[in-house]
């Protein structure tokens, strides 16, 4: 039998071996293909379901977008109630004031008067209808309950706007403003001489990029200081025109120190045949110092004009007017043409640095203690002045005005201090002093038997 040899016995197992090995790596290499399509068919699957869900979560951010889009907005802040559309064309703000004073008489006159006061209660309803149309309803509910303000704007551009309802007539500087915003507790004694609210028409706009400001109306007519029933009608058939123009040239140059001027002039004339005035003029401390007389009633034209300016800068801020004012004016057959003339300057400083404004002070701060914030302070100063015309006291018992009963000259002098706690929150401390000058003796009795010395606080809350 012959053998095999080692060498060959070797190679043969080698073989055996590889050809083992091989075919056991091929079956490997198969699995492994399977096993990677496996996966990658996983992955496939993995990747729609991704997809599926990105897509998923796109649709309902655009679905929540697109609601929102047509959801109402309510905003709720320091100063601020209101519910508007998504798109702002469509809201209803609502406003408030709350003015809660004491007053107290230094001079013997009025030492009797001493007390505390709910001096304005308001919740003011504004806001607007297909972003042109807008509305203001302001009813007062300290003392009468009234309607201040009711009229309806068509804003149909910046420049062109149609108001019609009952308005503050466009003359006084000082009467415009807010009064939430202006500098003393009581407005001073020239804006007596200034028409208040009325029942009419206006356009009005500002023109040259809110350089220049317009109003020209046609109101029922309401005599210096007055407000006109809401539903008073011109018993002569001739309307009270009102007008006023106001510039500010410098208002677009933030970094200019006139940016904050501003100048104007409003007036007023108007025909009143046969009707009480029914005007009477007040002091700081609301006190009349000034009537006509029972039987006096106006007879013709009455004219008012005032020249007006005011300066803002920084923390400083200047307000002066000039009123004068002419009606013709009748006491059975005494006729006379009756001139008064009243002036304010009211100067005022933030001490805690904020800009002054004539739409008031924003403090930077509100007051928390905790917190070690104070909110913001301001000092304030006026002097003003009325004079009454001369004709109004001649004629002895049909004389217009009665010289024993009224003053012909007042003079005023405020200083104060007010404290922002908020935006909405304010309170004030004034100290007035109103010197009386008459055209005969001064009366023995009475507010105006001694000079005004008056303490005025306020708190207000005015949202």
């Amino acid at each position: 039998m012959r053998t095999i040899p080692s060498a060959v016995c070797t190679a043969l197992v080698t073989a055996i071996t590889a050809v083992g090995f091989t075919t056991a790596s091929l079956h490997a290499q198969a699995a492994s293909q399977d096993d990677i399509k496996a996966l990658r068919e996983q992955i496939r699957q993995l990747d729609q379901k991704l997809r599926v869900l990105e897509r998923n979560t796109e649709i309902k951010e655009e679905t929540a977008a697109a609601a929102a889009k047509k959801s109402p907005k309510l905003t709720v802040s320091d100063g601020r109630v209101e519910v508007a559309s998504a798109d702002g064309a469509n809201s209803l703000r609502l406003r408030g004031l709350v003015q809660a004073d004491t007053r107290f008489y230094l001079d013997n006159a009025n030492a009797a008067q001493d007390g505390f006061l709910l001096r304005r209660a308001r919740l003011i309803f504004e806001g607007k209808f297909a972003d042109i149309y807008q509305y203001v309803v302001q009813p007062e509910f300290a003392g009468t309950v009234q309607i201040l303000d009711a009229y309806v704007n068509g804003a149909f551009t910046s420049g062109f706007q149609v108001q019609a309802g009952r308005f503050k007539t466009p003359v006084g500087l000082e009467q415009l403003q807010s009064d939430a915003y202006a500098f003393f507790n009581e407005r001073s004694i020239a804006t007596n001489l200034a028409p208040n609210r009325d029942v009419g028409v206006q356009i009005h706009g500002d023109l040259l990029n809110q350089r220049l400001t317009y109003g020209l109306a046609a109101v029922n007519g309401v005599l210096e200081g007055g407000n006109s029933p809401t539903t008073n009608l011109n018993a002569e058939g001739d309307f009270t025109v009102a007008g006023r123009l106001f510039a500010t040239p410098f208002v677009n140059d933030k970094d200019s120190a006139l940016k904050g001027l501003g100048f104007g002039l409003g007036a007023t004339h108007g025909n009143y045949e046969i009707g009480a005035p029914g005007t009477t003029y007040k002091t700081d401390g609301q006190q009349t110092f000034f009537a006509y007389r029972a039987a006096t009633v106006t007879n013709g034209a009455a004219t008012t004009i005032s020249p007006q300016a005011y300066y803002y800068y920084g923390p400083l801020g200047v307000l002066a007017e000039y009123f004068t004012s002419s009606t013709e004016l009748r006491n059975g057959a005494n006729s006379e043409d009756v001139t008064n003339t009243a002036w304010n300057l009211s100067i005022g400083y933030v001490l805690t640095g904020e800009e002054s404004s004539y739409f008031g002070v924003k403090p930077a701060t509100t007051f928390n203690p905790s917190a070690g914030t104070w909110g913001a302070f301001e000092v304030v100063g006026r002097v003003a002045q009325v004079n009454i015309d001369d004709n109004a006291f001649t004629g002895g018992g049909t004389s217009i005005a009665d010289p024993t009963t009224t003053a012909s000259t007042v003079t005023s002098y405020g200083i104060g201090l007010n404290w922002y706690l908020s935006r909405s929150v304010r309170t004030n401390f004034d100290i007035f002093q109103s010197k009386f000058d008459f055209h005969s003796a001064r009366p023995v009795a009475g507010a105006l038997s001694d000079d005004e010395l008056a303490i005025i606080t306020r708190f207000q809350v005015s949202f």
